[in-house]
C-alpha cells in the first residue's frame, strides 16, 4: 500500500474494521515519520470508545469543522479559480480511477487516493498541497491541540511535502 494511500485510510468516516484496517496499512509503511504520526493518530483513536470516534470524526471534518479539508477552499476559498482547480481535478482523478464516494474533488481523502493512483499528478495539485495542508494543520492545532486529527495531518504534511513534482515524466 502505498503512503499516500495509508494516510487517506485515517480520513473515512470510522467503521468497525477501520482500526484493523488502519494498524496493517501503519505496520506495512516504511515512511518512518508517516508512520510514527499515523500510529500516534490511531492510538489517539482507539482510546476513544467507537461511538467517540465517529463523533470526533464528524466533529473535525464535517459539521462546523475546525479547519476545511478542501484543497483548493483552503487556497482561493470560494473564488473562481478553486471551481478551475476541481474541473482539473475532475477528469484527472477519473482517468486514475479514483473515486470521489461522494465528496467535492479537492477533498484530502481523494486527493491522497489520487495520489496514490497516479505516478503523473496534476503539476497544480503539487503545487498547492503542501501549503493547504500546512494552513489545515496550523488551523486544528489551535482550534484542539489535543485531537488526534492533529497526528493525521501532520502526516499527510509529510507526505505532501515529501512528493516530487513530476515534469516531463521526469522526477
Amino acid at each position: 500500500m502505498k503512503t499516500t494511500e495509508v494516510v487517506a485510510l485515517g480520513y473515512r468516516y470510522p467503521t468497525p474494521s477501520a482500526a484493523g484496517e488502519l494498524t496493517a496499512a501503519i505496520a506495512g509503511e516504511h515512511n518512518h515519520e508517516v508512520k510514527r504520526h499515523m500510529q500516534h493518530f490511531l492510538d489517539g483513536v482507539t482510546a476513544l470508545s467507537f461511538s467517540e470516534w465517529e463523533e470526533l470524526h464528524t466533529a473535525t471534518l464535517d459539521l462546523s469543522a475546525p479547519f476545511v479539508p478542501y484543497v483548493g477552499h483552503v487556497i482561493w476559498g470560494d473564488a473562481y479559480k478553486r471551481g478551475e482547480f476541481m474541473s482539473e481535478l475532475v477528469p484527472a482523478m477519473a482517468e486514475a480511477g479514483v473515486d470521489l464516494h461522494g465528496e467535492l474533488p479537492d477533498h484530502i481523502e481523494p486527493v491522497l487516493r489520487y495520489l496514490a493512483a497516479t505516478d503523473e499528478p496534476l503539476p497544480s495539485l503539487l503545487e498547492v498541497l503542501p501549503g493547504a495542508v500546512a494552513t489545515m494543520n496550523q488551523k486544528l492545532k489551535r482550534a484542539a491541540p489535543g485531537n488526534p486529527y492533529c497526528e493525521l495531518l501532520a502526516a499527510t504534511l509529510a507526505c505532501a511535502a515529501n512528493r516530487p513534482v513530476t515534469i516531463g515524466g521526469r522526477r
